[in-house]
Order: C-alpha cells, then sequence, then structure tokens
C-alpha cells in the first residue's frame, strides 16, 4: 500500500510539474550585449524550470549564432550571450535565425553554429500564434 501511494503521488507530481511548463518564444534582435546576455539568463532560468524555450535571432543579434561570434562576457556569468544562448540549447532550447538574417548579413548557412538554422516564416508565424504560447522580445 505505502509503494502504490508513493508511486501515485510521484506520477501526480509529475503531471503537474508537465502541466505547469509554459511554451515561450524569445525574439532577440537587439545588439546590446546586455540586453542579449538578459534574454539569454531569463531563457536558461525558463527551461531550468521545465518551460519548452525557442529563441529567434534577427538583425545584429543573429550574429550570436555564428561559429566566429566572440562577444563581450558579462557578469556574474562571465560569458558571452552566444555561450549563454550553447548553454539554453545544450539544455533543449531550439535557436533558429530570421529567414531574413542570411541573405541580408552576407552570412551563409555553414557559418551558423551546429544546431541552427534559418526560421521558416511559415511555421514561425504558427508557433507565434499558438494561444498557449508566451512571446517575449527583447
Amino acid at each position: 500500500m505505502k509503494k502504490s501511494i508513493v508511486a501515485l503521488t510521484f506520477a501526480l507530481s509529475t503531471v503537474v510539474a508537465h502541466a505547469e511548463s509554459a511554451n515561450i518564444s524569445f525574439i532577440v534582435n537587439s545588439e546590446s550585449t546586455m540586453t542579449q546576455g538578459m534574454a539569454m539568463v531569463l531563457a536558461n532560468k525558463m527551461l531550468e524550470q521545465g518551460d519548452n524555450v525557442s529563441i529567434l535571432l534577427c538583425d545584429k543579434a543573429g550574429d550570436m549564432a555564428l561559429k566566429s561570434n566572440s562577444g563581450k562576457s558579462l557578469k556574474p556569468a562571465n560569458a558571452t550571450p552566444g555561450q549563454m544562448m550553447d548553454g539554453a540549447m545544450k539544455k533543449g532550447a531550439k535557436v533558429s535565425v530570421c529567414a531574413l538574417y542570411l541573405p541580408n548579413s552576407g552570412n551563409t548557412p555553414d557559418m551558423l553554429k551546429d544546431g541552427i538554422s534559418p526560421a521558416k516564416p511559415d511555421a514561425m508565424a504558427k508557433q507565434l500564434s499558438e494561444s498557449n504560447r508566451k512571446v517575449m522580445s527583447f
């Protein structure tokens, strides 16, 4: 009986944890290192809380997706926004660059970090309009 109660409690807590997770999209277009960093700090924290996170990089923020991107380290993490984004990807975040980024920046798909690709406008529009999705812009 005790084992059944423990198993039921665990099962219910798992269901509650999944029910509370949110679908969140971050749209980052600022070239400000601190703004990019704050977006990545929040994305990482939300992933740690069990949320589903996607990150869309546009304009100068798209440079974070480049293999060659170094960026400026921010305190207290002593990490660049790109490094924080890499950490978010390791936790399950899906990252893409906006469809306009590559053709207008002079960069090519092979210059993007592994796991990052250009967003498809139709799929992105569908995702951003989901009724259960929160969209945050930085």
